[in-house]
C-alpha cells in the first residue's frame, strides 16, 4: 500500500488555527462516554487501542459542558493540543478522498394508501449474519455478510429487484410507505432517514442489516455509459437523471443489488443525526465515516481539502472530524465520508462533496503511532 505516518505540528498544520473545534469536542466526548461506560471500541489495523485513548477519554469526561453541550472553542482546542499529536497518513497512491452523506427526510404513511406505495422494510427474522464472510457456508459467495437461514438450509438473501418485486411480501416487515421509490433508494444509500407522518409524528429509521449483495454505485454506471459527465456526477445530477428518465430509473436502481433493512429509533435531539456504527449520535459537520478495519472509532482526524468549501465558512475545507461511522464504499486509510446533517439543505451539501483530501490523525500522546512519527522520544 505504501503507507507512511509523518509527523505534523499543530503550529504549522494548514487550517488548524482557523477551525472552531467545540462541536468536534462534543462528538469526541460522546465516544468517550460510550467507550468507557458501555464498551471499548475495536482496535483498527493502525493500532490505536482503548488504552491509548484512556487518558484523553478521562480528561474529556472531566470537563463540564456548558448549557449548550459544547465547551468554548479555546477550551476544545487546548484539549486536543494537550492530549493528541498530529500524524499525517500518506499513501504513494491513490490520493485521499472525501465524499458526503446525510439523513434524508421522507414523507410517509402508516399504510399503503393512495400515493404511498414504496415501503421501508424491517430485517427479516430469517436473515442472519454470516459468521465468517471470508469462509462462508456452501452456496454463499465470499464476502457476503448476511444470509437466509430457514428450513431449507442456508442461502443467499434475495437481491434488490427480488425484494422490491415481493420476495418478502406477507411477512409484515413494512415500517412505513413513501411516495417515491427514488426517496427510498437514497435512504438506502445513506443508511438512515427521518420519517415525517401527516399527523406531525417524526420517527427515525437506521440501518439494521443488508441483503449481503455487493453495493454498486449507480452514479458510476451513468458515467460509464456516457449518461452523465464524470466531472458533474453528484447526488443532485443522479436524481435529475432518474427524474428525466422514469422508464429507465427502476432498472438502473435494481442494478445496485444491495438492499438495506431498517429499524426504528427515537429522535431525542432534532439537531443530532442517528446513532451510527460507533453507537453514538452523529454530530453534523463533525462526524466522519471511515474504514473501521483500519481506523479505531473515536479517533479525531483533521481533514483538509483545498478543492472543497467548508460547510459554514467561505474558505477551503479544513476541520477536525471524529471517526464515528463506516460504510461499504469507505475503504482505505485516507477515505472518508463527511456527515452533513439532516434534511434537504444537508443533502445539498452532502451531494456536492467529492474531493481529494489530506488526512491527519490525532494520535493520543504516548501512543506507538505518535512515537513512530517522532513526537515522543
Amino acid at each position: 500500500m505504501g503507507l507512511s505516518l509523518d509527523r505534523e505540528d499543530f503550529s504549522t498544520l494548514p487550517g488548524w488555527a482557523d477551525d472552531s473545534q467545540a462541536a468536534a469536542f462534543a462528538a469526541f466526548r460522546r465516544s468517550a462516554e460510550h467507550a468507557t461506560q458501555t464498551r471499548p471500541y475495536s482496535t483498527g489495523s493502525l493500532g490505536l487501542c482503548h488504552s491509548d485513548f484512556a487518558p484523553a477519554y478521562a480528561a474529556a469526561l472531566s470537563i463540564t459542558n456548558s448549557e449548550s453541550g459544547y465547551p468554548s472553542d479555546s477550551e476544545a482546542r487546548s484539549f486536543f493540543e494537550t492530549w493528541f499529536r498530529p500524524v499525517e497518513i500518506r499513501l504513494e497512491h491513490p490520493d485521499g478522498l472525501v465524499t458526503g452523506y446525510y439523513e434524508p427526510q421522507v414523507a410517509v404513511s402508516d399504510a399503503p394508501e393512495s400515493g404511498y406505495r414504496y415501503p421501508f422494510l424491517r430485517k427479516p427474522g430469517k436473515l442472519i449474519k454470516v459468521p465468517d464472510p471470508d469462509n462462508p457456508p456452501a452456496g454463499i459467495p465470499r464476502g457476503h455478510a448476511f444470509m437466509i437461514a430457514d428450513a431449507d438450509g442456508m442461502k443467499c438473501c434475495p437481491d434488490r429487484q427480488a425484494i422490491e418485486s415481493g420476495a418478502f411480501a406477507g411477512e409484515g416487515l413494512e415500517i412505513a410507505w413513501a411516495k417515491s421509490s427514488v426517496d427510498v433508494f437514497f435512504a438506502h444509500i445513506q443508511g438512515c432517514a427521518r420519517l415525517n407522518y401527516a399527523d406531525g409524528r417524526v420517527e427515525r429509521i437506521t440501518y439494521a442489516a443488508k441483503s449481503g449483495h455487493p453495493f454498486t454505485g449507480i452514479g458510476g454506471l451513468l458515467v460509464e455509459r456516457g449518461a452523465v459527465p464524470a466531472d458533474t456526477v453528484s447526488m443532485a445530477s443522479i436524481r435529475q437523471w432518474l427524474a428525466d428518465n422514469p422508464s429507465l430509473a427502476q432498472a438502473l436502481m435494481w442494478e445496485n443489488r444491495s438492499f438495506i433493512f431498517f429499524e426504528k429509533a427515537d429522535v431525542e435531539n432534532p439537531y443530532l443525526g442517528p446513532v451510527a456504527a460507533a453507537k453514538v449520535p452523529l454530530e453534523p459537520g463533525r462526524s466522519l465515516a471511515v474504514d473501521r478495519r483500519i481506523h479505531t472509532f473515536g479517533t479525531p482526524i483533521f481533514v483538509s481539502a483545498t478543492g472543497l468549501q467548508d460547510f459554514d465558512e467561505p474558505r477551503p475545507f479544513a476541520r477536525l472530524m471524529i471517526a464515528q461511522d463506516t460504510g461499504t464504499a469507505i475503504v482505505g486509510p485516507v477515505r472518508g465520508d463527511l456527515f452533513a446533517g439532516c434534511g434537504s439543505a444537508a443533502g445539498d451539501k452532502a451531494g456536492s462533496i467529492k474531493a481529494v483530501a489530506r488526512f491527519v490523525i490525532l494520535a493520543p500522546a504516548g501512543s506507538e503511532i505518535a512515537r513512530q512519527a517522532g513526537h515522543e522520544q
